[in-house]
């Protein structure tokens, strides 16, 4: 399986790492001619979701990444990698791949001195770390094919829906490789 790593902007450095400690392949999209190459599941990693937004425009990558995830392609969102699936943003804004059916309030958490750490209990892997740098949240899930697999203090912070997994916090952050497992196994089993 290749991995491909949206590499615009924000932490996708720290994404490949992980994917490197667990043996997996992957390749970094930079420009539209990256989408060229095969992968089999896609990192949109944190950093900022407006910035992504545009060069994703810019660059006429945002028409072919939305329909090869809505055609089913594996896809991981990460902090404003979950904003860029959104169908919703709060404060009302315009969307990106809207193809997560859920309703995110970017930087619920206030600013960068907002950010915090914890550790919740994620789908079936029990309690993981989770960072929050000037994090989204879920606001509402709108599909009941959509499942919630973590919440911090009432507020949903993942979801899986079909092919994709969105989450609020950096899950590459901290050593623990337990998500991207969980999302090479989810995108392996899709094949």
């Amino acid at each position: 399986m290749r991995v491909a790593v949206l590499a615009l902007q924000g932490a996708f450095v720290e994404h490949e790492q992980v994917l490197a400690a667990l043996g997996a392949d992957f390749l970094e999209l930079r420009q539209r001619r990256d989408l060229d190459q095969p992968f089999d599941a896609l990192i949109l990693p944190g950093g900022e979701s407006t910035v992504q937004g545009k060069l994703l425009r810019d660059l006429d990558m945002l028409k072919p990444l939305t329909g090869r995830i809505r055609d089913g392609l594996p896809v991981l969102g990460t902090c404003a990698g979950l904003i860029l699936l959104a169908e919703n943003i709060l404060p009302q804004e315009p969307g990106h791949f809207k193809t997560l059916p859920v309703t995110v309030r970017r930087n619920a958490y206030g600013r960068q001195l907002g950010s915090f750490y914890t550790e919740e209990a994620f789908g079936g892997l029990g309690p993981i770390p989770m960072t929050f740098i000037r994090a989204p949240y879920i606001a509402a899930v709108h599909s009941p094919e959509a499942e919630v697999l973590a919440a911090v203090d009432g507020k949903i912070t993942a979801v899986r829906y079909r092919s994709q997994l969105g989450v609020a916090f950096h899950p590459e952050l901290g050593g623990d490789l337990r998500v991207h497992r969980y999302f090479l196994r989810m995108a392996a089993g899709h094949r």
